[in-house]
């Protein structure tokens, strides 16, 4: 992933866009893309600074997480529901999410659902 831009470039090219340059004219003088000095300024504007914002980290299971305790206890209740199972019972409560996402939860959580033990290695061949 890509680093932001520096605080004093991006100082220097609002500088220069309150000195009266245009955005793109500063986004010229400066060597960044237009449409990043019109962003820039824009957040200036809005929220008073121009700090990059953070970047990374997980976005997509907010929405899961907050209905844990729903997911939890229907996963309780019946130990054997698939996937698929789940999350047609979550869509019932109005939780809409993928079965990829129901797998993340779960793997996050160091909870397995494996339907059947272990078996022992066979020198023969597979054992099942």
């Amino acid at each position: 992933m890509g680093q932001p831009l520096s605080m004093d470039l991006r100082t220097r090219l609002l500088a220069a866009i309150d000195a009266g340059l245009s955005r793109r004219a500063a986004a010229a003088r400066f060597g960044v893309a237009p449409s990043t000095a019109i962003r820039w300024q824009f957040q200036q504007s809005t929220t008073g600074s121009c700090a990059p914002k953070p970047q990374g980290g997980d976005m997509r299971s907010r929405r899961v997480e907050e209905c844990r305790e729903e997911v939890l206890a229907l996963w309780e209740a019946r130990q054997d529901i698939t996937l698929d199972e789940l999350r047609v019972a979550l869509t019932g409560i109005g939780l809409s999410v993928a079965n990829s996402t129901l797998h993340r939860f779960f793997a996050r959580h160091g909870i397995t659902r494996k339907k059947r033990p272990a078996t022992r290695s066979n020198k023969i061949g597979p054992t099942s």
